[in-house]
């Protein structure tokens, strides 16, 4: 298994207040990249939220391969945002893609 580091973007319609941005960031803490060497080195945020009410969402997933990660973390964000209360249209997400990745040789 390996740990990718993934990018989920995506835009909130409606805007998002301060409520909502803390809970998405509670669902999401267990899957932060900062927790992780790549994530502490590179500086990155879990939830990066724009001026134009676009974000940017970076988890830490274990994954056999690219395409497992990237799928488990589009099913992470979309869970989270749901369960914030967004609904799929208002808060559509973009393709995943990879940010890092930590494999031991």
């Amino acid at each position: 298994m390996t740990d990718y580091v993934i990018t989920v973007p995506g835009t909130f319609v409606h805007g998002i207040t301060d409520a909502q941005r803390s809970e998405i960031e509670r669902r999401l803490r267990p899957q932060d990249p900062a927790n992780t060497g790549f994530g502490e080195n590179e500086e990155l945020s879990l939830l990066t939220v724009q001026d134009a009410n676009t974000f940017a969402v970076r988890l830490e997933v274990e994954a056999a391969t690219r395409g497992e990660a990237e799928a488990s973390a589009v099913r992470l964000v979309s869970a989270a945002l749901r369960d914030s209360g967004f609904a799929e249209d208002d808060a559509p997400l973009g393709p995943a893609a990879v940010t890092g990745i930590d494999r031991e040789f």
